[in-house]
């Protein structure tokens, strides 16, 4: 039995209105507007249809698909299997929703494998970000089309159907059905619609009869932005996961085991510097590095700036984007790759090594043309107005709210016309859930650990000690 746990907004309710009647269709949502928990609503209301939940999605986004589910629904651990390297055909647990990798199904055969075992008449498939699935040619387009045919319920998910225009359609509609748009064949898809050009073999010039392409798919479509969206609030939040690195885990619980003897015998006037020092370590170990007390720094391999990379890609091109961080370290990858990935005169960072005149030289800069502003909440989080973005991304975050409201504010503020979109990056089971709670209360993440070690201490409670800190 699904049952869920929250109330759909407003916008979401046409949505499964819509499609509810009908086994196949597609949710064309912009990022923050919770594509997620509308196609978990179609699951509750359709359950007794089918015995199980196919759900594929980037891998970089498996652990935030977890996250969804249990955030909407009251399933227990057991019902949700996110796939790993460790599971087989022989060894799938009897879970109801299984997360898989989209990337793995033309990558590895064992997942290929899986998935077409556990497809059939009575699994409900889930393709989130369609458009990894809009090459008609690619082995994964191939491979998942083939093995849905055989499922009654299908849905897809993405906020960017369209990203290079009406060819996307064809791929993400025939995985649906081959009846809505008519065409068994990308080439008479093609032959009717795709103008190509004679110089330059392959590249599109022109679309045609788009109208009766739109009129196709109208029945099988929900399509709603940002802006569509008049009953929502001002602010948008999306928080996306991910797992530690096998390195990032043995550096997390090495750093614990380092600070518990100091937590031990700290004298009370030095107790806050202590905890602060934990969790700096703890955070900076989750972006991939560690600056020890000794003086060196660690680095691990991680999967954070991947993350950043991937969600950005999925916003508006040419869209103005904040990112804010806590460390130069963090602030100097994120530049490097941002210009790596779109040029340097995209990006611009503001820190505390930046003299004030260049920091107001950046800041005009991305105003007058650049599209990333990589910075420091302790340097730009405070007076700077930057509402020329409506995109912010808190690649970390700081452990007060009010240092989390003061950076929000940054783009929050007058002058601003469209709704704002904010990104959270986090660590599954590490101290960034423990920071978000904290700030969801509109708290202070370290005095409230603060609180509890207290209590335990004036007990003079060693284990219960050590258990608090192994908890983080």
């Amino acid at each position: 039995m699904i049952t869920t746990t929250t109330d759909l907004m407003p916008h979401q309710v046409p949505a499964v209105d819509k499609l509810l009647p009908i086994r196949v269709g597609a949710l064309f949502m912009d990022m923050g507007t919770g594509k997620s928990r509308t196609a978990i609503e179609f699951v509750a209301r359709r359950q007794g249809k089918f015995d199980r939940v196919l759900w594929l999605c980037p891998v970089s986004l498996k652990e935030t698909i977890r996250h969804e589910i249990h955030k909407h629904t009251d399933a227990q651990p057991t019902d949700v299997c996110v796939l790993d390297d460790r599971v087989s055909v022989e060894t799938l647990p009897p879970a109801t929703w299984f997360v898989i990798g989209l990337e793995s199904v033309s990558g590895s055969t064992r997942v290929a494998l899986i998935v077409n075992a556990l497809i059939t008449d009575r699994t409900f498939v889930i393709v989130d970000e369609s458009s990894y699935i809009k090459g008609h040619n690619a082995l994964r387009t191939q491979r998942l089309t083939a093995f849905a045919e055989r499922a009654k319920y299908r849905l897809v998910l993405t906020g960017t159907p369209l990203s290079q225009g009406v060819v996307d359609l064809f791929a993400q509609m025939k995985f649906l059905s081959p009846a809505i748009l008519g065409y068994h064949s990308f080439y008479s898809f093609a032959a009717n619609h795709l103008e190509y050009s004679e110089k330059y073999p392959g590249r599109i010039v022109r679309a045609h009869h788009t109208e009766h392409l739109a009129a196709k798919i109208q029945p099988y479509v929900y399509q709603v932005t940002k802006d569509e969206c008049l009953d929502l609030p001002g602010k948008l939040h999306e928080t996306v996961y991910y797992t530690l690195s096998d390195e990032q885990r043995a550096a997390y619980w090495r750093a614990k085991d380092e600070f518990l003897p100091l937590l031990e015998d700290v004298p009370t006037w030095r107790e806050p510097y202590v905890l602060f020092q934990l969790f700096t370590a703890l955070q900076e170990i989750v972006s991939g590095f560690w600056n020890r007390r000794d003086g060196t720094t660690e680095e691990y391999p991680h999967a954070r700036l991947n993350m950043l990379i991937e969600q950005i890609g999925q916003l508006p091109d040419g869209a103005k984007v904040i990112i804010w961080c806590r460390y130069r370290y963090s602030v100097a990858r994120i530049v490097q790759r941002l210009q790596t990935e779109y040029g340097d005169c995209a990006v611009d960072e503001l820190h505390g090594g930046v003299s004030e005149r260049e920091r107001h030289a950046a800041i005009e800069r991305w105003r007058a043309g650049g599209r990333f502003l990589v910075a420091m909440q302790a340097t730009g989080g405070h007076g700077l107005t930057l509402t020329e973005s409506h995109y912010a991304v808190f690649y970390e975050n700081g452990f007060k709210y009010a240092e989390r409201l003061q950076a929000e504010d940054r783009i929050y503020r007058i002058g601003q016309s469209q709704r704002c979109t904010y990104l959270d990056i986090v660590a599954s089971g590490s101290i960034d859930e423990r920071i978000q709670k904290a700030l969801s209360k509109k708290g202070n993440a370290v005095r409230e650990f603060r609180d509890q070690v207290q209590q335990v201490r004036d007990k003079k409670d060693r284990e219960a000690l050590k258990a608090l800190v192994m908890e983080l």
